[in-house]
Formats: structure tokens, C-alpha cells, sequence
């Protein structure tokens, strides 16, 4: 990817700027690029030449990321999140090969009236200022249309879609979705684990579907154009989504409990029925999420792990990537902020809670500081399609999962 002569990676929030009588915190931010060294995927050269002619001619396209950068010193996150005024990582991003990254924004980060984040409130103010921070560099663009994207990719530019992981701050208020969308939100959660009033979330023991409201809103993001997301989501309200939705569904970030047995990995049930809406699942590699028994101690390989399984058990148009990482010490920041990543009862659903929970053992995964070769934004989707390379995959193929099939599913989903 050629990157613009001229071009500034720092944003507005990089500015001192302050309001009358305040004491504006600095913080020491971890750096965006090899923060625990480099992870080197293995090529030879006509693998090599494979890899970089994908990146160079193809859109890449992460479902789903963060790219906020973090404190060094994880005791300093919960402030730093609390201050709301959070960094992006531009010069990262210019980096990482990608054209397009989806960018959740209300999850820890809108922190700044509430410890949980989910308040109206926090979420506009978290969209306000990223939309003045884009509004300050040239590097990366926000994209409310494929045709965005694509332009991103001609001009060597990245591009940003603005998504929320929840629909809680719209409360009972359906116009607020609306709202959002004339913000630029192009890709929203239907909740955050924990239900809320559109439906049940995955760390509950009783999922009691889609309510009649959250019904309402999956209809209305439809109309709208806005992709729904059911990453989070539980097992029954998820199946009613696909249901319901008559554009394709999404798991930006999840996994197989096919493979690994815990409540934040999708059963086949659920796999197939996104697939089956014309949707996509984008794989997660997040600290405590893809294991595999294969790779107790997560790492590359057991991302892949749960790649290959959705791959055959949904077939290659429906799998893609969505990695889920932070720049920051991931492992840190679950424990800096317990309010959001409280664990899930460790004794499961309740025996007769057959419907949405079945096979639900939640393992516990063997500690790691960070996932080996998917650390952060800027190598994550690298390393990920260069290990498929490796792998073997046919250059129909890695295309396909690099953007290809987001790209399809974005035209169903999004007005033209």
C-alpha cells in the first residue's frame, strides 16, 4: 500500500487543549508497532511474493479492532479511559497493510460518566471526538459506504468504520438509531453479554431471545443500513436476529465452541444460521477467547484452529477476520477494567437451560500476557493471511477472506 507524500498520523487529541481551569493528564502510551518484538511469519519467496501482491491489489479489511492507544502502566487505564480524550493509532495503522478496520468505539472507552460505558451520553461524546480527531490528519478516512472503501484503497489511505459492540444506550428510544447512523455508525451490537432491552447476552443463564423492542430495532437497522452485529449476543437471541433480519447478520469477532467450550464462542447452530443469512463470522484473537486444545496457551495457531473449523463447517465465503486487539498489554487492560470483563460463572447455566446454553463448559484458558503474532492492530491481519499463505490457501481464497466477502456482505447490507 503506497502511503500519501504528505501525511500527518498524529490527531486532534494529540494536541494540548484544555478547559478553563483543568489539569490535563499525560499519560506514557504504549508504542504502536513490535511492543513485545516482532512475530515473523515464515514465506518463501513465492510465498512472499503471494503475500504482498494480496496487500498490494486486494482490500484487507479487520472486522473488527480497536484502535485506541493505551497507558504503559495498566493502573493508569481506568483513568485514561475515564478522561475520555483516548489516542488513535495512526501511525500504526499505517503500518498494518489493512484498507479498512472496523473501529468499536463504546465499549471500556466510554468510560467517562459511567464505569460500564453504555450510557448515551458517553457514546456521543466518544463519536464527537473521533469525528474531530479524523477531521484533523489525512491518513485515515471515515467510510459510511463501500465506495469509501474502496476509494481508501485507491488512494493508499485507511479506511474507518465507526461501530458500537452494543445497543444499550439507545434504551427504549428506537430514533436514537437513526441518530447513530447520521453520526456514521455503520455497525452496532445488538447487546454487550449482559442483557439489555433489545435481548439476552451470552453471560446469561436464561436467553430469552429477542424482545419485542429489540425486534423493532433489527427491523429499523435494516431499513437504516446498518450491519448487526451478534458477537455478544446469546445463543437463542442471536438465532431470532437471523430470523428476523432481512439483510445478513454478522459476528464480527467470535469463535467456535466446536472448539473451544466456552459461552463467548458460537455453537454450529448459530454459525449456520449467520452463514445462512449471507453473512460472515469474523474470527477473534483476543486474549482468553480463540483457545484450542490443540494450542492451550493461545496464540496464533489456535486463531487458525477455529478459522479451519468455520471454514469447513460454513465453507470459505462465510469466514473472515475479525482479531479484536488493542494497542495495548491485552491481559492488562481485561484486568484494569472488571466492570466490563467480569468472568462468567464458572459452574454454567442451569441444567435445564438446554436451548441456549447446551455444551457450554466454560474452560478455563491457560494464562498469556499476550496472543503470540496477533499482539496488535498493525500485525494482526499481516500475520494472519501470511500464516494462510503458508498454509497453502489459493489466491481466490485469501482474497475472499482478506475483504472479499465483508465487501459482499457490506453491499447487501448498506444503501447504495
Amino acid at each position: 500500500m503506497t502511503q500519501p507524500a504528505t501525511t500527518r498520523y498524529r490527531g486532534y487529541r494529540s494536541f494540548d487543549y484544555l478547559r478553563p481551569g483543568e489539569d490535563f493528564r499525560r499519560y506514557d502510551l504504549v508504542p504502536q508497532r513490535n511492543r513485545v518484538g516482532e512475530y515473523v511469519v515464515e514465506l518463501d519467496d513465492a510465498g512472499r511474493a503471494r503475500f504482498d501482491r494480496l496487500l498490494a491489489e486486494h482490500p484487507v479489511i479487520s472486522l473488527h479492532d480497536h484502535v485506541t492507544v493505551y497507558p504503559s502502566r495498566p493502573s493508569e487505564i481506568a483513568a485514561y479511559c475515564r478522561d475520555g480524550r483516548v489516542e488513535v493509532g495512526y501511525e500504526g495503522l499505517s503500518r498494518s497493510g489493512l484498507t479498512a478496520v472496523f473501529d468499536n468505539l463504546n465499549g471500556p472507552t466510554g468510560c467517562v460518566t459511567s464505569a460500564h460505558g453504555w450510557k448515551w451520553s458517553d457514546t456521543v461524546h466518544e463519536i464527537g471526538l473521533r469525528l474531530a480527531d479524523l477531521a484533523k490528519q489525512d491518513f485515515v478516512v471515515l467510510a459510511t459506504t463501500v465506495e469509501d472503501i474502496l476509494a481508501a484503497q485507491r488512494d493508499g489511505r485507511v479506511a474507518m468504520v465507526l461501530g458500537l459492540e452494543s445497543a444499550t444506550m439507545i434504551e427504549n428510544e428506537l430514533d436514537r438509531l437513526d441518530m447513530l447512523y447520521g453520526f456514521g455508525i455503520r455497525q452496532m451490537g445488538l447487546v454487550y453479554s449482559d442483557a439489555n432491552g433489545l435481548g439476552g447476552g451470552l453471560k446469561e443463564h436464561r436467553d430469552g431471545g429477542l424482545t419485542r423492542f429489540g425486534r423493532s430495532a433489527v427491523r429499523r437497522m435494516n431499513q437504516l443500513g446498518m450491519l448487526i452485529d451478534v458477537s455478544h449476543a446469546g445463543d437463542r437471541t442471536s438465532l431470532q436476529a437471523c430470523e428476523v433480519s432481512e439483510t445478513p447478520v454478522v459476528a464480527t469477532h467470535a469463535g467456535a465452541r466446536g472448539v473451544w467450550g466456552s459461552e463467548r464462542m458460537k455453537p454450529d447452530v448459530v454459525l449456520r444460521a449467520i452463514a445462512d443469512s449471507g453473512g460472515v463470522i469474523g474470527i477473534e484473537a483476543a486474549p482468553r477467547s480463540t483457545v484450542s486444545p490443540q494450542h492451550p496457551k493461545q496464540r496464533i495457531e489456535s486463531v487458525l484452529d477455529h478459522f479451519e473449523y468455520c471454514v469447513d463447517l460454513l465453507g470459505i465465503d462465510h469466514v473472515t477476520f475479525g482479531p479484536d486487539t488493542i494497542y495495548a498489554d491485552h491481559s492488562a487492560f481485561h484486568e484494569a477494567m472488571p466492570m466490563v470483563f467480569r468472568n462468567a460463572d464458572p459452574a454454567g447455566p442451569p441444567a435445564d437451560d438446554a436451548i441456549s446454553r447446551t455444551g457450554v463448559t466454560n474452560p478455563v484458558p491457560d494464562p498469556v500476557s499476550h496472543v503470540e503474532g496477533v499482539e496488535d492492530p498493525t500485525e494482526a491481519m499481516r500475520n494472519l493471511l501470511a500464516s494462510l499463505v503458508a498454509r497453502g490457501y489459493a489466491d481466490e481464497d485469501l482474497q475472499k477472506v482478506a475483504g472479499g466477502n465483508t465487501l459482499r456482505v457490506l453491499r447487501q447490507v448498506w444503501p447504495r
